[in-house]
């Protein structure tokens, strides 16, 4: 097999390069950030992708908004995502692409044999989904009811801003400071899980998380 990795520490990343060499397979780019992930499959055409997903420049979820790029060109290649994270916007995006043929979604500290990672990497080669248990829970606690993550003051806080408030507005409704305000807002985009990201605006996101439920 022809693999693609894309980890920015570069231990992990020569590691993993050596361990897949050492069962077999070929490791036709090994790179450190999601710009270059894309350039190493559009010019090698490996037959599998292994990325984490927060990676340089913004270290939000580079890596799974570039695998889900990838697959969109090309739905037959394989991706296995192994992080420490579960990012949940993205993560259910892709395990939802082609009916989750061909990818995986694994956690780094939960894996307890390099044997089973490889055998994870060659099922979603041939077709196959391979999801860490902790990753569904995950995945299913998100899609009942994202809100019910929100204490009764954050939830105060998110309808406010659904009005089209100001932090200083919803500070003088709620008989509170600015900072505490803002320090709400930062657990609503935790809780919603809306990392930083260039090409997002999160409260606009977290407003339409409001008005859906």
């Amino acid at each position: 097999m022809r693999v693609v990795i894309a980890e920015d520490a570069v231990l992990l990343r020569e590691g993993l390069a050596g361990l897949l060499e050492r069962f077999g397979h070929t490791v036709v780019a090994a790179v450190g950030d999601a710009s270059a992930l894309v350039e190493a499959v559009t010019e090698h055409r490996p037959d599998a992708v292994v990325t984490d997903v927060r990676m340089p420049p913004g270290f939000a979820d580079e890596g799974l908004r570039a695998a889900l790029e990838l697959r969109g060109k090309d739905p037959g290649l394989a991706v296995l995502v192994l992080s420490q994270y579960v990012e949940q916007t993205y993560a259910a995006e892709l395990l939802d692409s082609e009916g989750g043929a061909g990818v995986g979604y694994l956690l780094k500290d939960r894996i307890g044999d390099v044997r089973e990672f490889v055998d994870a990497l060659d099922r979603v080669a041939a077709g196959g989904t391979v999801v860490d248990p902790e990753v569904v829970r995950q995945l299913l606690r998100r899609r009942r009811d994202p809100l019910q993550r929100l204490t009764p003051r954050e939830q105060e806080v998110l309808a406010l801003i659904a009005e089209g408030r100001s932090n200083a507005s919803v500070a003088r409704e709620l008989f509170v400071t600015e900072a505490a305000v803002a320090k709400h807002i930062a657990g609503i985009f935790t809780k919603l899980d809306l990392p930083p990201a260039a090409d997002n605006h999160r409260r606009v996101l977290a407003v339409l998380a409001y008005l859906r439920t």
